[in-house]
């Protein structure tokens, strides 16, 4: 299926009887590429989590397209069946595996013949440009070469959404801005539509458009980018603009954020 919208009504998650979400609301929406920002502990995960369907709220409920997929305590919609795929922060690649091998697991619940499934993979191998690396095993892998196994997988299955939890911790300068050009690419070439979960300012600056703020498990502000910017209410985004403040802009959206600011200087 291709997914056009999420939402989250009233959400809260609870673990151990300790609230990661609360009451938290918010849309998502095709085409506008989305960043839940937050520190560390504020829920991000758990909501992309959520999201995905790999877990189910404590309240609440998880829309698709104005469908209920999940409410409390229960999954209605499966990951497979949401159009979405997820990147996680930890890669979760088999290391058993061979490299096409951890493609094709992504593409288990797909309902394609075998060799429609290789063939798949492969151009995901090739998209993300490791087509070369097929048969090589994980453990064998650089982590920039980890991260591109990690984003076919996820790209191989045709998702509406892109969930991208922390993907790039770890990588050196260099591999990070080339694996950021690429996921970019892909996004506008595939129509996939990126929810990125990041500390980084530059990595938002270069994929997303729309802001979701998190502080304790709920929503302290959400909109466009540029318009938050302006005028950010949360510690986090005050930071983040002055973090983005007197750098070169960017080709992505913040781009002419930065080039207002200047001239409001």
């Amino acid at each position: 299926m291709t997914a056009t919208r999420f939402e989250f009504r009233s959400v809260s998650r609870l673990y151990g009887g300790q609230a990661a979400l609360t009451d938290v609301s918010f849309v998502v929406s095709a085409g506008e590429p989305t960043t839940l920002l937050g520190p560390s502990g504020c829920g991000k995960t758990t909501a992309l989590r959520l999201l995905a369907g790999l877990e189910a709220p404590t309240a609440g409920e998880v829309l698709l397209d104005g469908k209920v997929v999940s409410t409390a305590d229960r999954v209605l919609l499966p990951p497979h069946r949401r159009g979405v795929a997820m990147v996680f922060q930890d890669l979760a690649l088999w290391p058993n595996l061979s490299v096409l091998g951890n493609v094709l697991l992504g593409l288990a619940g797909a309902s394609l013949s075998r060799d429609a499934a290789r063939a798949r993979a492969r151009e995901a191998l090739a998209l993300c440009g490791i087509e070369g690396l097929a048969a090589r095993a994980p453990g064998s892998l650089s982590g920039g070469q980890q991260q591109r196994v990690a984003l076919a997988r996820a790209v191989a299955v045709q998702p509406g959404f892109l969930l991208l939890d922390e993907p790039f911790s770890g990588l050196d300068l260099l591999s990070k801005e080339r694996l950021l050009e690429e996921i970019d690419t892909l996004s506008r070439q595939r129509q996939i539509t990126v929810l990125l979960v990041t500390h980084d300012p530059l990595d938002v600056a270069a994929l997303c458009r729309r802001a979701i703020v998190l502080e304790g498990g709920r929503v302290v502000e959400a909109g466009p980018l540029q318009e938050l910017l302006k005028a950010p209410r949360s510690g986090l985004l005050r930071l983040f603009q002055s973090r983005l403040v007197g750098l070169t802009p960017p080709s992505g959206p913040l781009g002419a954020c930065a080039d207002k600011k200047r001239e409001d200087e």
